[in-house]
């Protein structure tokens, strides 16, 4: 595990465990603030910064696959994107979650302070109807905060030539919807190729943004049930949910002595 940054306000961010997985105690407003103050910095010193999510399919999936686990524990912040993760802090860690930084609204929240701050996004993943649909939202709520865009899809051979125009653009934080575990294995597989800033996944961001997938009511991202809003709005994902969700509370209801740990 690499070492955190400090926080944006100074002082030292720990790490509780949560059904094995190490998650920063740290919230959205937070996050966002840390994102616009060392982004930058980051991409000024030649640092890739890797942030991933973390949610009930990250625990499911972290308990099931080694080569995403490997990859998500190389993540230099590891945040709670998932409802359930900020209850099992509360449940049975020592140190607390203040609150869900879910990714689609870390990026949303974050559009004012990073165009004020002249934060430069690049938006990597979706399909290319999707990706240029949400370039041209920025652009009509913060223009010029995108200088890059790609679609999710493109062949081995042609990474190398990604690599480049991510690089030739100059942004300070990488947007990447690849889907998990896509997403975290590019990051950790790029990591020294990509000159710096931070790289944050993000699944299915882009696809709210645009309105092709509608966000749950806000009593049931509170609740911890926006999985099942997306299931039933997006039946393709059903079985993937009703799989991973519950085996994620039974990790966590088996991990709960051992989730108070720090880094």
């Amino acid at each position: 595990m690499l070492p955190f940054t400090e926080r944006a306000s100074g002082g030292e961010v720990v790490r509780t465990f949560v059904a094995g997985v190490p998650v920063d105690t740290i919230g959205l407003r937070e996050l966002i603030d840390l994102m616009v103050e060392r982004a930058p910095m980051d991409r000024r010193d030649g640092i890739a910064t890797l942030v991933f999510d973390c949610n009930g399919h990250a625990l499911s999936l972290a308990a099931r696959d080694v080569r995403y686990r490997l990859d998500l524990l190389s993540a230099d912040i590891i945040h709670a994107d998932g409802q359930v993760i900020v209850a099992a802090s509360r449940l049975y860690g020592s140190f607390l979650i203040p609150d869900r930084s879910a990714t689609t609204d870390m990026f949303i929240d974050s559009l004012d302070a990073a165009k004020s701050a002249g934060v430069r996004y690049f938006l990597l993943g979706g399909t290319e109807e999707v990706n240029h649909a949400c370039a041209a939202e920025l652009d009509r709520r913060a223009p010029g905060l995108v200088v890059g865009r790609h679609h999710g899809f493109w062949s081995e051979a042609a990474e190398a030539d990604l690599i480049d125009q991510i690089n030739a653009a100059q942004p300070d934080v990488i947007w990447v919807g690849l889907g998990k575990p896509r997403e975290q294995a590019f990051c950790v597989r790029h990591r020294m190729d990509i000159a710096g800033g931070w790289l944050v996944t993000c699944g299915g961001l882009f696809n709210f943004v645009t309105g092709h997938y509608p966000r749950a009511p806000k009593w049931m991202q509170t609740a911890g049930l926006e999985w099942l809003h997306r299931a039933i709005t997006n039946p393709r994902l059903l079985w993937r949910y009703l799989v991973t969700n519950p085996h994620a509370m039974w990790l966590i209801w088996r991990h709960r002595r051992g989730s108070d740990a720090s880094r």
